[in-house]
């Protein structure tokens, strides 16, 4: 498929029309429907001057590529040819919204908007079509109910877009439905027993949503269906028994179904000859492969990975002549061989036999660190010379030299590229100072497997170089692919649905994840594996699964640092305060397991567990109180070596119990997170009665001193870094909320709390009053905490509803910026921030929403401001500056905005008791911040 049918977007509608003068000419009132579909999608080349039943410049290309055609047919056979209806094919890259007004074409049969860069909701009005495609869009919100009043719908495609919610039981009525694809979205919730009315499917995909519960037995009465795709959807096992049934499928992928604890026998699937396909991938399926598998003759496809497999492989398999691909990967045969047994390599060929192992070669000396430029050549880094690896691999290939391996399984099905090699070269533009490592990139279809060979035993620091380059940072299809991976780190899961682009805040950047590794044996096991997660068709077919830029791979510390130390007595200390956050820090230190608290077992630790701890925190506090004396922290006098880095120190007061609280929460947060939006963290330090944090320093200080500090130390911010700057802090509230393996709320964001850095990338800092949160529901919260704001002595949220209700919103952009901003972009930040403060819990979005609202990727939800109670109680306002001090206008009009501690019963917390950036708008202390 050329890159053109990549962007293209069609609309088919029918009309009546009529014809004049022995030619096919609209009606004024079809062409004027015409005009108003077109300004809704975004579509600006169609040529109003000449009839659209023409076939002129502007309605047809008749030189157009097969599928990416843009042209406007007029078919008149109806009614002995007296009515015409005329058909409107294949636009591109349109980026408005669905038109309600479709209705008013009484002969729609068709809407076809596939690759393209649409938002918004599907209008409840639409009806009377056969086929409605909106694949590869930005499309939000849930599905109509009245989409299953649609009685003569055929084929309904949504797949690659962000519709959410729980599919409508009323779509069981469409009893001519034969396609449903709804891949790759945000469904939640069972699949409605009312499906089990769609009988004449023949087509149905469901792979990466979040459904809950089994795979249900319904499915065996859609007898006529050829092709199941299930892969990643969230829900679970066992696969039912009602399966046997479809006796005319050709087509059959079900993978990576949610674990309930127990395995199951291979499925009844022997009646399903007529197979081509055949993945059962990561479906927990116990025992022996049965001989009929070996007598599927249409076989071409067959990946049983990952599983729970045992016995002998059949020699009936010799007989699947016809197949060009069978993995039998990561089970436990018998009958493999010795390396095959640790899932190392796959079964590759029709023949059966499995491609070369590890081979055993004599360890010439111990080995220490590698570094590999994954998919490129040699190049040297910092001092480091990073090997290349330029082998194409493919399907089941191991490729070894002699200190390091690598292993790939799967193939790329349905790929519209037909890659020979399972490297990318960069096709996106990188940001600057971005190294060569990340130009170029291995990846693969499922599983990706680096092994370090020789190494010497201890602990090693492993440091994974990714950089999305594969989709582009425009207004197009191909910017919205989304890749997820998991990542294992001697066969343990270090980091679920893994996504480069969201942890690297953008396309074309570099990021850097860094996990500890404990060698024993010799070998060292880095291994990437796609578990059916994001999109598998943008900008084409085929690009998803794991990609990775370089590794590196050094020795470790043999000790842990002081604030590794105090995170482990914080935990000692709150057993009760959270598991999960000891588990990250005292796991690596233990060989036992530490399993979280039960009802009936107290915290859930094991005596021998407990004694470990005790003894390794009494190592520790022996260790630290030696360092800090040789430090001189007791008194002793040394110089302090220093190596030229720059750093910030946030002073906190040990005599005070929030600043005790927020030194080890703040260790205890930060510590355990990396993304390019939040402040590094350095180390910590005790010195006398004052506690010390050590951050990167910032070469723009916060975002205060930038907006409102002392004239000449304010920033001169245009709307396209302000508009990056806020997609920043976005970025990173979304990675804490529901991204990072510890789901964090800040509690305290203001512009004293956003740094920015030499290029104004905004960084969050100041974890001193956040707090853990483990019910997945990091975006509702009914208390206030940490600080309010002020303008005009009116709450900001109250007046921004009130310039909204008179529709004159753009009164809250800064003067400073005169009129150059996108008025499109600043109503849409206003929105999402008046969605993100509103009092009822079910009408603020996730903030991974946010981010896609912000970035343009999925539309502003509107909402009903009539009552303005909605959005914030006008008593509790009332009350709320009781507590304030009133501020003069004047005072203001220099300041622009005013913060406050706020205390009394709104808030859960105070402000923190001491900024990194702190800015007092009222006394000189800017002006020795240089």
């Amino acid at each position: 498929m050329s890159f053109s049918r990549l962007l293209l977007a069609s609309l088919i509608a029918y009309g009546l029309a009529t014809y004049a003068l022995g030619a096919a000419v609209l009606p004024e009132d079809e062409v004027k429907a015409l005009r108003d579909i077109a300004k809704t999608l975004g579509k600006t080349d169609w040529n109003f001057s000449a009839d659209p039943c023409g076939g002129q410049w502007g309605w047809a290309n008749p030189n157009a590529e097969d599928g990416s055609e843009n042209a406007v047919s007029c078919n008149c056979t109806f009614s002995n040819g007296t009515i015409c209806h005329h058909r409107v094919l294949k636009n591109q890259n349109l980026q408005g919204s669905l038109p309600p007004d479709l209705s008013r074409f009484p002969y729609l049969q068709v809407i076809d908007l596939s690759r393209n860069y649409l938002n918004g909701t599907i209008p409840r009005e639409w009806g009377a079509t056969q086929m409605l495609d909106m694949y590869g869009n930005r499309f939000t919100g849930p599905i109509p109910k009245e989409i299953g009043n649609i009685s003569t719908l055929v084929n309904f495609t949504v797949e690659f877009n962000q519709f959410s919610g729980v599919l409508p039981p009323e779509l069981g009525n469409l009893s001519r439905l034969e396609k449903l694809h709804l891949t790759s979205n945000k469904f939640t919730g069972q699949l409605p027993a009312a499906f089990g009315k769609l009988t004449a499917l023949k087509d149905f995909r469901i792979g990466d949503n979040q459904f809950t519960g089994e795979i249900p037995n319904l499915i065996q009465k859609w007898t006529d269906l050829q092709k199941l795709v299930i892969q990643g959807s969230g829900l679970s096992g066992p696969i039912p028994p009602g399966i046997a049934v479809l006796e005319k499928m050709t087509d059959l992928r079900i993978s990576d179904l949610q674990e309930n604890g127990t395995g199951a026998p291979f499925p009844p699937l022997a009646n399903m000859t007529k197979l081509k396909t055949l993945i059962l991938r990561s479906c927990n399926i116990i025992g022996r492969i049965p001989d009929f598998v070996g007598q599927f003759s249409s076989l071409k496809t067959l990946d049983l990975s990952f599983n729970q497999l045992d016995g002998e492989i059949p020699d009936s398999f010799l007989g699947v002549k016809k197949a060009t691909y069978i993995d039998l990967s990561y089970n436990n045969f018998g009958n493999e061989s010795s390396c095959q047994q640790r899932n190392i390599a796959s079964m590759g060929n029709v023949s059966g036999r499995t491609v070369s192992c590890l081979r055993s070669l004599p360890c010439q000396k111990k080995l220490y660190s590698f570094h590999i430029n994954c998919g490129g050549n040699a190049a040297t880094i910092e001092g480091n010379l990073y090997e290349e690896d330029t082998d194409p691999a493919g399907p089941s290939r191991l490729y070894q030299k002699s200190n390091w391996a690598v292993s790939t399984t799967g193939h790329f099905i349905d790929d519209d590229r037909n890659p020979d090699s399972y490297i990318w070269t960069n096709a996106t533009k990188l940001y600057a100072n971005t190294s060569s490592l990340y130009m170029d990139a291995r990846l693969s279809p499922v599983s990706l497997t680096y092994y370090g060979l020789c190494m010497e035993s201890g602990n090693y620091t492993v440091s994974l170089h990714f950089a999305e380059i594969m989709f582009t940072n425009d207004n197009t299809s191909s910017s919205l692919g989304r890749r997820f991976f998991d990542i294992y780190i001697q066969g343990k899961l270090v980091q679920k649905n893994f996504s480069i682009q969201n942890e690297a805040g953008g396309v074309g950047k570099a990021i850097i994840k860094n996990f500890t590794a404990i060698v024993t044996g010799g070998a060292l096991e880095i291994r990437f594996y796609w578990a059916g997660k994001g999109t598998t068709g943008l900008p084409v077919r085929g690009v998803y699964g794991p990609l990775i830029s370089a590794i590196s791979v050094t020795p470790g510390i043999k000790w842990y640092s002081f604030c590794t130390f105090t995170r482990i007595m914080y935990c000692l200390t709150n057993l009760t305060y959270n598991v999960m956050l000891c588990r990250s820090v005292l796991n690596p230190l233990l060989s036992a397991d530490f399993k979280p608290p039960s009802e009936n077992s107290g915290t859930g630790i094991s005596a021998g567990t407990m004694v470990g701890i005790v003894a390794a925190a009494v190592v520790f506090v022996f260790l630290i109180l030696g360092i800090l004396w040789w430090k001189g922290c007791f008194g002793q006098k040394s110089s302090m070596r220093h190596d030229g880095t720059i750093i910030a120190v946030k002073q906190l007061s040990s005599k005070s119990k929030q600043g005790n609280r927020e030194f080890v929460n703040e260790i205890g947060m930060i510590s355990a997170l990396q993304h390019p939006h939040l402040v590094k963290l350095h180390g910590c330090c005790i010195e006398g009665d004052q506690l010390l944090l050590v951050y990167e320093y910032m070469e723009n200080n916060s975002l205060a001193r930038a907006l409102f500090g002392p004239e000449e130390y304010r920033l001169n911010l245009d709307w396209a870094t302000r508009q990056k700057i806020c997609v920043g802090i976005a970025r990173g509230l979304a990675y804490l909320h529901e991204e990072s393996r510890l789901k964090i709320v800040h509690r305290d964001i203001k512009a004293t709390n956003v740094l920015l850095d030499e290029n104004l990338d905004p960084k969050i800092s100041d974890f001193g009053l956040a707090r853990l949160d483990e019910e997945d529901n990091t975006h509702i919260s009914t208390r206030v905490a940490g600080t309010l704001y002020l303008d005009y002595d009116m709450y900001l949220v109250f007046q921004a509803l009130f310039l909204k209700e008179e529709g004159t919103l753009l009164e809250l952009v800064d003067p400073s910026l005169g009129q150059d901003y996108n008025e499109e972009e600043v109503i849409t930040m206003i929105n999402v921030a008046l969605l993100c403060s509103n009092v009822t819990a079910a009408v603020r979005p996730a903030m991974s929403a946010v981010v896609s609202m912000l970035e343009g990727k999925a539309a502003v939800k509107d909402f009903d401001i009539s009552d303005k109670s909605k959005s914030m109680d006008e008593h509790k306002i009332k009350e709320m500056r009781k507590h304030f001090q009133v501020i003069n206008r004047q005072e203001i009009s220099e300041t622009q905005t005013q913060s406050m501690s706020m205390d009394g019963p709104w808030t859960a917390a105070s402000t923190s008791d001491g900024d990194l950036y702190p800015i007092s708008l009222n006394s000189d202390y800017l002006k020795g911040r240089d």
